[in-house]
């Protein structure tokens, strides 16, 4: 039977859990016409979410046209126009009418069209001859879009990368290219707050007040209580409600590290599961990923590893250079303390997060914060 906790790809509505305040909230905003900018912290099942939405509107008939692109890995202003490009030929095939056209503009840029040898989809190569040519190129394919007669919701996800392509007039550029389009709706989702607050809520910043912003939190213990029971039932086992709230305390609630613990849970095929059938999980996923963490020991200085460590037994730190957290774990001094925080979020081994009760830093992947907690207890 498959497996009905997803790590990877999003499947369906059914095996998805929650998110319908958020779900709501967004629809409302694409049918209005209002573009939306989506803050999550990685691995808090943002992608997931788009997926989501995309199905819920072609199962509500709401007649617009979805893109999704994720620009993560790209470094410059070049890599945006290729992730697009590819995005919008892997959504519309390029024999449906769509596709056609849009095949017909890139071929008039004479790019160098390969094809993936695994997947067999179209990946292109542009040449540029000046750094006009490029903006020029994007200005097209936004002006592409546009003209289809059609409405597009446009979901750009890791937006906060186009901070580190070498083109500092990035968000200038595609703030004057988007502003005049009205049949292309945008959703801008990122997974760093302070750069996504900073490129949406700053008015010095050319997006400012563009948007409206949903920030995805952890998802409610209720919800995935009854998301968690539901799909073991389902399934024909049993899990007892200790072993849930364990679960749910162990992964903090994480989408990711929620999923994937449940998923190595049911994929061990015990009939009824309790504490000590999580806890067994739990083991496996240690093994799986030791030789990542001895890895990152590598790579860290003592004080950046032990500074960790520090972190991670805390769980979570507010007064990150305090005299008291510091002489506690014997990590530096509050001048040393800021420029290692600094350097860890950089590396994404810490993660920041405001709320209303303040700024608080906790290990980002709670695997690895927990496996931490136990190898230096």
């Amino acid at each position: 039977m498959d497996n009905p906790f997803v790590i990877r790809a999003y499947k369906s509505k059914e095996l998805f859990c929650d998110r319908e305040s958020e779900l709501a909230t967004l629809i409302k905003h694409c049918t209005n016409g209002v573009d939306t900018t989506i803050i999550s912290l990685r691995r808090m099942g943002k992608t997931g979410f788009i997926y989501r939405l995309f199905e819920e509107i072609r199962d509500s008939g709401i007649d617009v046209t979805l893109i999704y692109v994720d620009i993560y890995a790209s470094r410059s202003l070049s890599d945006f126009i290729k992730s697009l490009s590819e995005s919008i030929v892997k959504t519309f095939p390029e024999k449906s009418p769509f596709g056609e056209r849009f095949m017909a503009f890139i071929k008039s840029l004479r790019p160098l069209i390969t094809f993936d040898a695994i997947t067999g989809e179209p990946q292109f190569q542009i040449n540029y001859q000046s750094e006009q040519e490029k903006e020029y190129t994007l200005k097209g394919l936004f002006n592409f879009l546009e003209n289809q007669g059609v409405r597009i919701l446009l979901a750009i996800d890791e937006f906060q990368q186009i901070r580190e392509y070498p083109e500092s007039n990035m968000e200038e550029l595609l703030r004057t290219y988007i502003q005049p389009l009205n049949n292309v709706i945008f959703i801008f989702c990122g997974s760093k707050k302070h750069i996504m607050i900073d490129i949406f809520n700053n008015a010095k910043r050319p997006f400012y007040a563009s948007t409206k912003f949903i920030t995805l939190e952890e998802i409610s213990t209720k919800s995935y209580n009854k998301f968690i029971e539901k799909n073991f039932t389902m399934n024909g086992r049993t899990i007892t409600p200790k072993a849930i709230k364990y679960i749910l305390e162990w992964t903090k609630r994480h989408t990711y590290y929620t999923q994937s613990l449940c998923n190595t849970v049911f994929s061990n095929d015990d009939k009824d599961v309790g504490i000590e059938e999580v806890k067994k999980a739990c083991l496996q996923i240690f093994q799986q990923n030791e030789s990542i963490y001895f890895q990152y020991r590598r790579l860290l200085t003592d004080n950046q590893w032990n500074f960790l460590i520090a972190v991670a037994k805390e769980q979570q730190v507010k007064q990150i250079s305090s005299i008291k957290f510091i002489s506690k774990y014997n990590v530096g001094t509050p001048a040393s303390a800021k420029r290692i925080v600094d350097s860890l979020c950089d590396k994404e081994l810490l993660a920041e997060s405001t709320t209303k009760e303040g700024t608080f830093y906790f290990v980002y992947d709670v695997f690895f914060s927990r496996w931490l907690e136990r190898e230096y207890s």
